[in-house]
């Protein structure tokens, strides 16, 4: 059917497989797209990464598995609150709830099932870890209304998706400490320069709808913005795994992943929408560097 083609969505690919009444409910959680997946746990996985994992080698399955959730149920919440905004982008139009093909009670529904699942993971987590990873509902619950309010709704995703940096710490060893915050405040910048190229996509149809980012705010300054943006989260990184290790380590480590995001925000372009959705997608491949740094840190603290 013409209606099953969501227009940012992989239709052919691994939704396309699935049953046909199983579909829409995919495409609400974003099945087919799981870079969000990947840029939620990220964070996270730094955070126990850096904090020297100490054994706790079955955290990074379960903040996965957390992320999938919980980006999944992010996903159809904020398809609830958009469903009228979708409907005028070409885009987004087509989307289960837009299209009427998910109705408002199914989509409550999946939410709230895929909220259980990130119920169970939290409850791996010490006391600490859980407490700080709560505190996160109430920024997750407002995001999808603060591109109606400000020209920087990205600031605000920052503050949600960096968010596993303070939870990952006291996974590992019960308490927050420094680095952690340190590594929270980088990745916020971090998150608003990938979602200030993200939204370059939708600045057309954004103007049209009266909806405000990061995109529009910069306009034809998107590289140095983007640029801006990623020297802050690697200034603060590099702080990060120094309050770690105060050793030339740290830093060398950070290497790879500075080469990366210099690439990225030279590739820039904010007139070119499919560009700027692949360098979005390349931030995968940030995480992993910068995963891979935290790790080498992490685990030669004390050596």
């Amino acid at each position: 059917m013409a209606t099953d083609l969501v227009l940012d969505s992989e239709r052919t690919g691994l939704i396309g497989a699935l049953p046909a009444s199983w579909r829409p409910y995919a495409s609400l959680m974003r099945l087919d797209r799981p870079i969000g997946t990947w840029l939620l746990f990220w964070p996270c996985a730094w955070s126990v990464a850096l904090a020297g994992v100490e054994g706790e080698w079955a955290l990074f399955a379960w903040f996965l598995l957390g992320a999938f959730a919980m980006r999944s149920a992010g996903c159809a919440y904020n398809d609830i609150v958009d469903r009228d905004l979708d409907r005028q982008v070409e885009r987004t139009k087509l989307r289960p709830l837009a299209s009427g093909r998910v109705s408002l009670k199914q989509a409550w529904a999946l939410t709230i099932a895929l909220c259980l699942v990130g119920l169970i993971v939290l409850l791996q987590l010490p006391l600490a870890a859980q407490l700080i990873a709560l505190a996160s509902l109430a920024l997750v619950a407002a995001y999808p209304f603060m591109k109606r309010i400000t020209w920087w709704p990205q600031a605000w995703l920052g503050l949600v998706f960096s968010w596993g940096a303070l939870v990952g710490w006291p996974s590992v060893t019960g308490s927050l400490a420094a680095p952690a915050v340190t590594l929270w405040a980088g990745t916020i910048f971090w998150v608003v320069g990938y979602d200030t190229i993200y939204a370059i996509q939708d600045k057309e149809d954004d103007a049209l709808v009266g909806v405000k980012s990061s995109a529009r705010a910069v306009g034809t300054r998107a590289r140095p913005a983007v640029t801006l943006l990623y020297l802050a989260a690697l200034g603060l990184w590099g702080w990060a795994l120094w309050q770690a290790k105060p050793h030339v380590l740290a830093l060398i480590a950070l290497a790879p992943a500075a080469l990366h995001l210099a690439w990225q925000a030279a590739q820039v372009d904010p007139d070119d929408g499919d560009e700027a959705l692949r360098l979005f997608r390349s931030n995968r491949f940030t995480g992993l560097l910068v995963f891979a740094a935290c790790l080498v840190v992490g685990l030669s603290v004390g050596s």
